[in-house]
């Protein structure tokens, strides 16, 4: 979800401020001290005067957030799915360099998209491109190179890694000729990167 708040979180008899974060599943806490919250570890969701309140099972989590308190709680409520979050349509076509989530592939599938291994077809709509490394971002460029109109490209790297950073894939999709637009939790572990033909190009 990408959305950021300043605000205080209270918590075991704390209060700390910081930076709230709301990710595909999971809250991110970061100030003097860093708190991590599942969506899966979460029994029990409330917003009220301007705080979302957390039943956790390690006890009650506080965030001040004012008047995104409710939109806040809507989103844990009702999370939307990974492939709504990317905009992938039922019946478009999906390109998937390397490899995927099954669970994911899975999804896709079951919203009967057209889901072609290991290269570009006419007529694409969106591209995954796994990047693990580094060296996986070569791929961006060739990839680029056979991109046309609207088609999109999606690069699902790890987060936190040293060893490929979100500089190293923006830098990788600009040299290529492509604009990054938005970023997306994949999942727990990965991050992805949306690129597409700037629109004077296409």
């Amino acid at each position: 979800m990408g959305q950021e708040v300043v605000c205080t979180a209270r918590w075991g008899g704390k209060s700390v401020r910081g930076k709230a974060l709301l990710e595909t599943a999971e809250i991110i806490f970061r100030g003097d001290e860093r708190l991590k919250i599942p969506f899966s570890t979460i029994r029990g969701v409330e917003a009220k005067d301007g705080e979302l309140r957390l039943k956790t099972g390690e006890g009650l989590v506080i965030y001040e957030l004012g008047e995104r308190a409710e939109k806040w709680r809507e989103k844990i409520a009702n999370p939307k799915s990974v492939v709504e979050k990317l905009g992938v349509k039922p019946g478009e076509c999906v390109a998937v360099v390397g490899k995927l989530d099954a669970e994911f592939l899975k999804k896709l599938k079951e919203q009967k998209s057209r889901v072609v291994p290991g290269k570009i077809v006419d007529g694409v709509d969106w591209i995954f491109l796994d990047a693990e490394t580094r060296e996986r971002l070569g791929e961006v460029k060739k990839i680029a190179a056979k991109m046309k109109g609207s088609a999109a490209l999606w690069v699902v790297y790890p987060k936190g890694q040293k060893s490929i950073t979100e500089m190293d894939v923006i830098s990788a999709g600009r040299k290529a000729g492509l604009k990054d637009v938005k970023v997306v939790g994949f999942s727990a572990i990965h991050t992805a990167l949306k690129f597409v033909i700037p629109v004077e190009k296409r």
